[in-house]
């Protein structure tokens, strides 16, 4: 007797950690080649694309879109952050960054510039929306650190 399964790719879940190491070595190369406003250039370009569709859902939805973006990121990459939404605050602790954790437990290099991916990528998120984005503080050796969201006052 013959079995069939059937199989989707989207009935797997998909982490790639490596990626991280991969974008660690473009960042570093940019930043050596091209300079640190290379670097945020690149990263802004990208999530303009990339994060299109997070950003529509928190031009609709607000904070909360956020909120559930870095749950099921966290969730997925297996990270350790503390989410928490009040009012017209978003903040997200993370103890350790998953993507880091990844690099230093294989010994790749960790870009000098590896939390622009934090930052500037957060601030682009909520460019031209009624929200700011402020990295608080970074451990480069950790990854840890505290972002805020924020609706801008009025």
């Amino acid at each position: 007797m013959k079995e069939v399964m059937t199989r989707r790719a989207a009935d797997n879940v998909y982490l790639h950690k490596d990626f991280h190491g991969a974008l660690s070595c473009g960042i570093d190369y940019l930043h050596r080649h091209f300079g640190a406003p290379a670097v945020r250039r690149y990263l802004r370009d990208f999530t303009l694309s990339y994060f299109a569709p997070l950003r529509n859902e928190l031009k609709i939805r607000g904070l909360v879109a956020l909120k559930e973006h870095f749950e099921q990121l966290y969730r997925t990459e297996g990270g350790d952050a503390q989410i928490e939404l009040q009012a017209d605050t978003l903040t997200v602790r993370v103890q350790r960054c998953p993507a880091v954790a990844h690099m230093r437990d294989h010994g790749y290099a960790v870009a000098e510039l590896f939390h622009e991916t934090t930052r500037t990528v957060n601030e682009t998120l909520c460019e031209g929306m009624p929200f700011t984005a402020e990295l608080l503080d970074y451990d480069p050796q950790t990854g840890a650190g505290t972002q805020r969201f924020q609706r801008r006052p009025s």
